[in-house]
């Protein structure tokens, strides 16, 4: 897909397709009303037959309007004017891309940037119409041999704004939003991978291409020699049961001189069975999602390195099977982390915490300004909060307000879940420091309270993605998320 950005008079674009709003009931929208004093009342007049009343998720495609330059017009139903926030205009702009990529407009020129969403400006809106036209028009079908194409796909976007004023922020937003809805998409095509393919090598290899493709990216992976080396025994008893290596892979990203760098550790479980704690069958292919907080690492880091952020970012994604095995860990194992701190593994499917929490004190080497990790980590999660909120919890106020209002931003939303000592309780062992787990109430809770205990030297926030890295259903397929949530907190870092 192409992006461009341009004002203009709608029936002056000389283009496939010119998109334009109408509310409810039956109201044209600025651009609208342009175009139907330009045809002698044409757009009115359908609108008054009651050919479009204006509700949201209605359109209308219009031939050969009169006195217009381009082939079609696109009514686009945008409901009530007072109730259009965030959530109605990604639909609208769903909606668009969505149609007229199916009705041949191989390019159209967008006049819905104008729309005046509550509490939002010009950038938001370009910004979200080009992510979520991207995340529309997304379809996994590499490894298909035969492909659901269309016949004349949308190709290219142009986006308008009311004046020549607004076109240098408006270049700057397509930017942003081109490099988040790329960085996106690469988590996606990571997740949707299967785990014959994406394996812990296969996720080094892509790694280093994307090294290969940003020089300011540097990447190392470490493999099991050196993990042992370094004393790293919670993230490689979960890999004894798999025939795959495990890789500890490091993306270091240098755009700022000296600052400190923002480390992100995202769990990259390419395949979770469970280990001897086995899961039951139903669903249990969607646990090659359960690498979904290293595809947004990487994803985020891809999408800081094409848009050449002035600061430091750090990925780190430790990966991993977790499969039953003679050799896989058993419930009743104790365990010694890098940190040397002991755990008794009660239920070997808590294998997360346990490759994130070596990870989390291995970021220490990195004097890191901030550490957030990113993890599929507990369905205590899904029950808590579903699928439209990731949860959030952390040691430090301000980190994890930033996370929240990088969330309302990006449309990529968190809910803070309380870390209180109380909780801490539930981890109790009578054979090591900790157990894995710390029982059925508060699993969220209890499982960011195991590392918490291994985050104590820095500011330091986790996202539960269970509930949000990928869709269920006919729908089945990974989110991307929380790709823009993270990447818009490091856009606030540099522009606050």
């Amino acid at each position: 897909m192409e992006f461009q950005i341009k004002s203009g008079l709608p029936e002056k674009q000389r283009t496939a397709c010119v998109v334009v709003g109408v509310f409810e009931p039956r109201r044209l929208i600025g651009p609208a009303e342009d175009l139907d004093k330009a045809s002698g009342g044409y757009l009115s007049a359908l609108i008054r037959r009651g050919d479009l009343e204006g509700k949201l998720g209605q359109w209308l495609l219009l031939h050969d309007v009169p006195n217009t330059l381009s082939d079609r017009v696109l009514l686009i139903g945008c409901g009530r004017e007072r109730e259009l926030a965030d959530e109605q205009y990604r639909r609208i702009i769903s909606l668009t891309a969505r149609t007229l990529n199916e009705t041949g407009s191989m390019e159209a020129v967008s006049y819905l940037p104008e729309l005046n969403v509550k509490g939002r400006d010009i950038h938001w809106n370009l910004r979200q119409a080009l992510e979520t036209t991207q995340d529309a028009l997304y379809r996994f079908d590499q490894l298909k041999t035969k492909k659901d194409t269309t016949r004349r796909p949308l190709r290219k976007m142009v986006f308008c704004v009311p004046s020549r004023r607004e076109l240098n922020d408006g270049e700057k937003a397509i930017t942003e939003g081109q490099a988040i809805a790329n960085g996106v998409a690469l988590a996606k095509n990571l997740a949707n991978l299967p785990g014959n393919i994406c394996t812990p090598t296969y996720l080094a290899e892509q790694a280093i291409e994307i090294a290969s493709r940003f020089p300011k990216i540097t990447t190392t992976v470490m493999d099991e020699p050196e993990m042992l080396s370094l004393g790293m025994g919670a993230l490689l008893s979960v890999a004894k049961g798999s025939r795959q290596a495990p890789k500890l892979i490091t993306m270091n990203y240098k755009g700022g001189k000296k600052a400190k760098p923002i480390v992100l550790v995202g769990k990259g479980l390419t395949f979770d069975a469970g280990g001897i704690s086995l899961k039951s069958a139903g669903d249990m292919d969607e646990m090659k999602y359960d690498m979904c907080g290293a595809a947004a690492v990487f994803g985020t880091l891809s999408a800081v390195a094409e848009m050449n952020l002035p600061l430091n970012v750090i990925g780190i994604t430790p990966c991993s099977e977790n499969l039953p095995d003679g050799n896989a860990n058993k419930p009743g194992d104790v365990v010694t982390s890098m940190s040397g701190q002991t755990i008794e593994i009660l239920n070997t499917d808590a294998e997360g915490r346990l490759i994130l929490c070596d990870s989390l004190t291995y970021a220490e080497q990195f004097d890191p300004d901030v550490v957030i990790d990113i993890a599929t980590l507990t369905g205590a999660c899904v029950v808590a909060l579903g699928s439209h909120a990731s949860g959030l919890l952390g040691n430090h106020n301000p980190l994890i307000h930033e996370l929240l209002n990088a969330g309302k931003v990006s449309g990529d939303r968190a809910w803070e879940l309380p870390l209180w000592d109380e909780y801490q309780d539930q981890l109790k062992s009578n054979f090591a420091d900790m157990a894995n787990v710390g029982g059925r109430e508060a699993g969220t809770i209890t499982a960011a309270c195991f590392l918490a205990r291994y985050a104590k030297k820095f500011h330091w926030a986790h996202l539960d993605i269970a509930g949000t890295a990928w869709r269920r259903g006919k729908d089945k397929g990974a989110t991307g998320r929380p790709v823009p949530l993270l990447t818009q907190y490091i856009l606030a870092r540099v522009q606050p």
